[in-house]
């Protein structure tokens, strides 16, 4: 699981009151929700992380977004709990880390494929069954086109990467000439 140990503490904690709540998935949809807009306002996270800038004027510009994006008591609970404690620099580490127990509960695997050309839906399909039946787990998949490959595939479950790519393979096979000269 990536994260801080601390922010693995503060993700645990919430997750295990929103368990408490029946309300996990829920949770998870706002501090995404929450997350998606510091990361579509730099200056806003900055503003948070900031320790120049007075703690109330962060709780006051909190209570602001908050109303605006209709969050959770619980969540904006957690997110002033942050502001108060100058956590806010660790809110995304937070976040991941809540998504990972969320996946771990509900069986998931997320997995990053990289290919040097465009999958058809039955490949994608495919790939996602086999996935699934290699993981034990539900396959949530995102694909991306990256021409650099050359050719092959790359994908990323978890912590785990599986490169088939030529990029890789032809880089492989120049080490083994350079060792060799």
């Amino acid at each position: 699981m990536r994260g801080s140990e601390i922010a693995k503490r503060y993700a645990k904690a919430l997750f295990k009151v929103a368990q408490e709540d029946e309300a996990v998935e829920k949770i998870h949809g706002e501090l995404a929700g929450f997350a998606l807009t510091l990361r579509e306002n730099k200056n806003l996270m900055e503003f948070f992380a900031n320790p120049v800038f007075d703690q109330n004027d962060k709780i006051s510009v909190m209570k602001e977004i908050l109303k605006k994006m209709k969050i959770s008591g619980l969540t904006a609970n957690f997110l002033y709990l942050l502001v108060e404690k100058r956590r806010m620099n660790i809110f995304f580490e937070v976040e991941a880390c809540f998504r990972d127990y969320l996946d771990t509960l509900m069986n998931k695997v997320r997995v990053q494929v990289k290919t040097a050309f465009p999958l058809s839906d039955e490949m994608v399909a495919r790939l996602s069954a086999r996935l699934q039946e290699i993981t034990g787990k539900n396959v949530e998949m995102a694909v991306d086109d990256d021409r650099s490959l050359l050719g092959g595939i790359v994908v990323a479950v978890g912590d785990t990467l599986y490169d088939g790519s030529i990029k890789t393979q032809l880089s492989r096979i120049r080490e083994l000439i350079r060792e060799e000269i």
